[in-house]
């Protein structure tokens, strides 16, 4: 019987407490809104996962790896410190000016996952953790030289909770499936002069926290086609969300869902100690409506925010490639390292908007270590660095009516550092 509290109950409080700790703390921004890994062991090698599974968090990027990781529970905590801003430059309605995003500094992100091999070829797993999100916090609004009023900002939150499946077929081949569970919530403070061309005026900014809930599906492989090289597949689908109290801002009267992505990777062992790895994702941002919508039918008098296919941020799809290395130096000691790049997700042209949402990160590098106790637990950290980046606006600003900014250009900027540990027990 007490093997059975250690092995079960444990896990499920553990799992339930980090549930509820995730929900008011999540903000990140690195591959667009998706973070750029899950767990301290990905984290700590550009955020690969999809063929190479390492704790209880695997089924966040490849449900299959449930089955490949044994039976562990894994604690984490991550602190992201973002540093964002804005410029504006040859504005008719007020001299070039900076501002900065960074009213709210850093963010703790917590994550849990658990794994269980039921037999030898069967494991079920859930893994608890932040997908993703954005937060911009401006002490002095960029928008008041139009008419805006109070401090600026939006704060975008995902919360994932997602039980797995993997069966083993054979030595070779893995699948594996995931049911997602989505839960958001979005919150836009200083915006309210764009009440004015949207179709619920009322419905733009100020109107507190609002939430959603979605569910979705990831599908995974994993296949051993040689001794040293491991292959892996995964999809997950879209995710339908809703903020009804931001019907007059978001596209279809409030849509916000989770786009589709998917992605492919490899894992080599080149020797007993060193691992090579590398993930090819893709985050198709375009296809959500009010983030992948341009902003220029706005500009145009075409059409207003919050309407149907109506304007969003102007996001194209995001593809990133991840590489990295692994290394026993110990049989207690291992260490990572990686770096990836990723495409551009907001375009010259739509930096206006994109004042609120500077997603424009394209390039991370990661530092990861395990040291294994004596006892058998596992304590893992990492460090991630992303590049600052900024993307300077092209004919951004609309200079004449409707409905008439001045011209000129917004120019976005982002970098971040990330700091995370986390702890493993196996059973």
């Amino acid at each position: 019987m007490r093997t059975s509290v250690s092995t079960f109950e444990f896990p499920l409080r553990a799992v339930a407490l980090a549930t509820a700790l995730l929900a008011p703390l999540l903000a990140s921004a690195t591959n667009g809104y998706f973070s750029h890994g899950y767990g301290a062991k990905s984290q700590g090698i550009a955020g690969i996962g999809i063929a190479l599974a390492q704790d209880g968090l695997a089924a966040a990027t490849n449900p299959a790896g449930t089955a490949a990781v044994g039976s562990r529970l894994d604690l984490g905590l991550t602190v992201f410190a973002p540093s964002r801003g804005t410029d504006i430059a040859g504005n008719a309605f007020g001299p070039n000016a900076s501002y900065s995003g960074d009213a709210t500094k850093t963010f703790l992100i917590p994550d849990v996952g658990y794994t269980r091999q039921l037999n030898p070829s069967t494991a079920i797993g859930l893994a608890v953790y932040g997908n993703g999100g954005m937060n911009t916090d401006y002490g002095q609004n960029p928008y008041a030289r139009f008419g805006a009023t109070g401090s600026a900002g939006i704060n975008l939150e995902q919360l994932f909770i997602s039980p797995s499946i993997a069966y083993k077929v054979n030595e070779a081949h893995t699948f594996g499936a995931a049911l997602t569970l989505a839960y958001q919530r979005f919150e836009a403070k200083g915006i309210g002069l764009f009440g004015g061309f949207s179709s619920a005026p009322a419905n733009v900014s100020d109107q507190g926290v609002a939430s959603s809930t979605g569910v979705g599906v990831r599908l995974g492989w994993l296949g051993k086609v040689t001794p040293q090289l491991t292959l892996g597949a995964t999809w997950a689908s879209k995710i339908s969300g809703k903020f009804d109290q931001y019907k007059g801002l978001f596209a279809d009267a409030g849509g916000f869902d989770v786009p589709e992505n998917y992605g492919i990777g490899l894992a080599f062992e080149a020797t007993p100690t060193w691992t090579l790895a590398a993930d090819v994702q893709t985050i198709r941002y375009s296809q959500v409506s009010s983030v992948g919508n341009s902003a220029a039918s706005l500009f145009a008098g075409q059409s207003a925010l919050g309407g149907a296919n109506g304007p969003g941020f102007g996001w194209r799809d995001v593809s990133v490639l991840k590489l990295g290395v692994s290394h026993s130096l110990r049989s207690d000691l291992t260490l990572r390292g990686g770096l990836s790049f990723a495409s551009q997700p907001v375009p010259p042209s739509e930096t206006f908007f994109n004042v609120l949402a500077p997603g424009v990160i394209t390039r991370h590098l990661t530092l990861g270590v395990t040291w294994t106790a004596p006892g058998g637990g596992e304590l893992s950290g990492f460090f991630a660095h992303a590049l600052g980046e900024t993307v300077n606006g092209s004919g951004s600003i609309a200079p004449g009516n409707p409905p008439g900014f001045g011209g000129g250009n917004a120019n976005v900027r982002l970098k971040e550092n990330i700091i995370g540990i986390s702890w493993g027990w196996k059973f």
